[in-house]
């Protein structure tokens, strides 16, 4: 499979659409996501203390993978604003969330990007980067971010659908795997992954066709030998994340055949001990326009926080969010089949 060369909502498909793929999603002969909470006794899922701002930066990116939930693309225009980063870190400011999580896209193209890290780094807080790893070759004017990131004590997450060049191109295009090699081998010159530095580099899987993950514990052992064995890299975690039926991948469930099949695969897989930690009740998301989402699938699905009344970061308040209600629907049967699912990798 080639990647596509334009974004759905450039070539005007209808799943661009968020409400369509909520139709699409709602009319399968397939339990609807409340009914298994509650024949687990759960009335529904509740928001905790939060512990992770993930922040959004836009749609724009140097890549077009196929199993994409955002419809990112280089032909995309929608970007965070300097007004909405600002707001994001007086958010920040004003609570004790310890951790900023950084995504896109490719958040690094955000011209607020550095401004953003550098802000939560100066409120002391931890700061996440979810990098395609292309990006840095992409451009000359990216090619410091791994000594940037080191300099800033960046914990950086990078996607690589698999440790072999054939996987990895069918997901993300021609010349992907190289390139993440180049990349992944530049952010161990700077130290990352290096006990003596503590610098965090962490690689995610997404699998490259309509299955589950295999076991993260398994798969990490795949990954660390075979390229610590080819190329000489290092790295400290590997999280397995579950593809989401919505956008770019749901185009791909429904052209190849395989979209009632994958979604009786994830209804089956449902695990009450991964539903009980899903990322949702510890993370509060941020759209690229400043609004908030339960998380980064429910934002691409325009299931906002406060409903009809579209809760923004202008008007943060701690308080008022943790303890609120959670939105579900059937997409979320994808972070709880089998060991579950998170921007962390595994929860059960």
């Amino acid at each position: 499979m080639a990647a596509p060369l334009k974004s759905l909502i450039r070539q005007g498909n209808p799943l661009a659409d968020s409400s369509y793929q909520l139709e699409q999603l709602a009319g399968l002969q397939l339990p609807a996501f409340h009914q298994k909470l509650k024949e687990g006794g759960s009335a529904g899922l509740h928001a905790g203390k939060i512990n992770i701002l993930q922040v959004n930066l836009g749609k724009v990116c140097n890549q077009t993978c196929l199993h994409c939930h955002v419809d990112a693309g280089p032909d995309r225009r929608e970007d965070m604003s300097r007004q909405t980063a600002e707001e994001c870190l007086r958010a920040l400011a004003q609570s004790d969330i310890p951790a900023l999580d950084i995504t896109g896209g490719a958040p690094e193209l955000n011209d607020s990007f550095r401004y953003l890290v550098e802000g939560a780094r100066a409120l002391g807080r931890h700061v996440m980067v979810r990098c395609n790893l292309t990006v840095i070759l992409s451009n000359k004017k990216y090619a410091d971010l791994p000594h940037w990131f080191a300099q800033n004590k960046v914990e950086v997450i990078c996607s690589l659908p698999h440790y072999t060049a054939g996987k990895t191109d069918r997901q993300r295009g021609e010349k992907v795997f190289d390139h993440s090699v180049k990349a992944l081998k530049m952010l161990n010159d700077a130290g990352y992954a290096d006990p003596e530095t503590g610098l965090v580099l962490n690689l995610v899987y997404n699998p490259a066709g309509a299955f589950l993950p295999p076991s993260q514990a398994g798969l990490e052992a795949d990954f660390r030998r075979e390229l610590s064995r080819q190329f000489g890299i290092r790295f400290n975690n590997l999280f397995v994340i579950t593809n989401m039926p919505i956008s770019r991948f749901l185009q791909f469930l429904m052209q190849s055949g395989n979209y009632q099949g994958y979604m009786e695969k994830l209804v089956n897989a449902y695990n009450p001990a991964a539903a009980e930690n899903v990322m949702c009740i510890s993370t509060l998301s941020v759209g690229w326009d400043g609004y908030l989402y339960d998380c980064d699938f429910n934002q691409m699905l325009d299931l906002n926080i406060g409903g009809s009344q579209k809760a923004h970061i202008s008007q943060f308040s701690q308080q008022n969010l943790e303890g609120r209600p959670i939105i579900t629907a059937r997409h979320c049967f994808g972070c709880t089949a089998g060991a579950g699912s998170s921007c962390g990798g595994a929860v059960a």
